[in-house]
């Protein structure tokens, strides 16, 4: 009998691909067998972190084009989306009918990130059963399916540009959203690559109607007011690599796990973990005022500096700084997060509240310090400090944030003890709901029977 066999195509950034990735390991758990299709770039990056470790037989990693050149700034979100939307349909449909060609077990599902809608209609074109994978928080999505009523209710216009500077609630106990901070005009690269990003988000909800699931890398207890608001969208969150033993393989960098062995050498509850995704710039002035707070907060840190953070123009004064700090402090280019969060010597996370790392926070039971960047990571803010009350926020009002606010807000989260508890408190919940009989285990597995019916 031939095995289900699901095609799972994430969007190019690392915080799309690793919860695919880490639900992809879930289902082949189930016997299901996996082609997960990463773009060309994407590919080349992983397989050069995996060098020689093996995924098994279940999981077959592939690629195709995205349309940009070598050396092509992929950073460039307006760029690459409609370079994607120009070259990756025809490619996809291809490398499904050359796979059910070549392959006994034929493609039986399509799992496509929610922001890539096209992959949806591909599936559709084709006569495949269809699921958008959401990674980022439901009210995200929320909010992308509502931006027609956005439209009419005249808080934006038509390129997605705010009316005015407001702040809007979708529903009682939803968080709040301010206009200028809507995920598309906080991406980066002025106007023409709003209207891109902003048209991408309205073709992605009306695609996303010929999806037979949705399934949001949540939990019922992380966003109950968004997932009441849209019932088709279910959580099966949180997807964490630790349930996994296997190797996960969707890092972009190599981690460095030396940390770890630094982290058993730190007394508990004592350690600043400071780390801001795979997206977030400074510039020199800001990344010496974070340095010198982390120094002068007098406490352990483990801080995760990717060599393009502030365009690789920091490694003499980075390297004189590791010098000076170390032992208490510990500077790596990237870190196993999951692992260092979970780690008992962490005491909190400054973090840029990506909604991987905000996941992996909360299920950790780690208080934040945020310092959001772009996109969605001022909605994860205020769910974090408003709505679950696990952080505090950085005053950024000034333009710089400085050593002085840093030391004096990391002092204040490490001495607020019903800070710690609500984590705690969080954390327990978000664990029950993947536990046998939790809310995102029974969606999980509904989601697996109709893939194998």
């Amino acid at each position: 009998m031939s095995k289900a066999h699901i095609l799972a195509i994430p969007y190019p950034a690392q915080g799309h691909v690793i919860p695919l990735m880490e639900l992809s390991h879930e289902l082949v758990k189930h016997g299901i067998k996996i082609t997960f299709v990463n773009t060309d770039f994407t590919h080349h990056q992983i397989m050069k972190v995996m060098g020689e470790k093996d995924m098994g037989n279940e999981i077959q990693l592939v690629s195709i084009p995205d349309g940009l050149e070598d050396g092509e700034n992929r950073n460039d979100l307006g760029k690459l989306t409609e370079a994607i939307y120009k070259v990756m349909p025809e490619k996809l449909e291809m490398l499904i009918e050359e796979i059910n060609k070549s392959n006994r077990n034929k493609i039986t599902c399509v799992v496509a990130d929610e922001n890539f809608g096209w992959a949806l209609e591909v599936a559709k074109k084709m006569g495949i059963r269809r699921a958008a994978f959401w990674p980022a928080s439901a009210s995200l999505l929320v909010l992308s399916f509502n931006i027609q009523k956005l439209l009419d209710d005249g808080i934006i216009n038509s390129d997605g540009t705010p009316t005015k500077d407001q702040t809007i609630q979708l529903a009682p106990m939803m968080p709040y959203m301010r206009t200028t901070e809507f995920v598309w005009t906080t991406c980066l690269g002025g106007l023409t690559t709003q209207k891109i990003i902003f048209d991408c988000m309205s073709r992605n909800s009306k695609a996303v109607e010929i999806a037979d699931w949705i399934i949001c890398n949540s939990t019922h207890d992380h966003e109950p007011a968004a997932f009441a608001l849209a019932p088709e969208i279910l959580p099966i969150g949180p997807l964490i690599a630790s349930k996994n033993e296997t190797y996960l393989g969707g890092n972009f960098w190599p981690e460095d796990s030396t940390c770890l062995n630094w982290l058993d050498q730190q007394p508990t509850y004592s350690v600043i973990y400071v780390a801001f995704g795979s997206f977030t710039v400074f510039d020199y002035n800001q990344f010496q005022e974070l340095a010198l707070g982390l120094e002068l907060s007098n406490r352990p840190f483990l801080w995760v500096v990717r060599s393009d953070i502030n365009n690789g123009k920091n490694h003499a004064f980075l390297k004189e700084f590791e010098d000076k700090v170390y032992p208490r402090g510990k500077v790596v280019q990237w870190a196993p997060q999951q692992k260092v969060l979970s780690h008992p010597s962490v005491a909190c996370f400054l973090s840029h509240c990506g909604w991987n790392s905000t996941m992996e926070g909360t299920t950790s039971g780690v208080p934040f310090l945020c310092w959001p960047y772009f996109a969605d990571q001022f909605v994860n803010e205020t769910y974090i400090c408003d709505i679950w009350k696990v952080g505090l926020t950085l005053d950024r009002n000034a333009g710089i944030i400085t050593h002085q606010e840093i030391t004096c807000k990391i002092k204040k989260l490490l001495h607020d003890e019903k800070v710690k508890a609500r984590a705690l408190e969080l954390k327990e919940l978000a664990m029950n709901s993947v536990k046998e009989g939790g809310s995102s285990h029974k969606n999980l597995n509904n989601f697996i029977d109709w893939i194998k019916a």
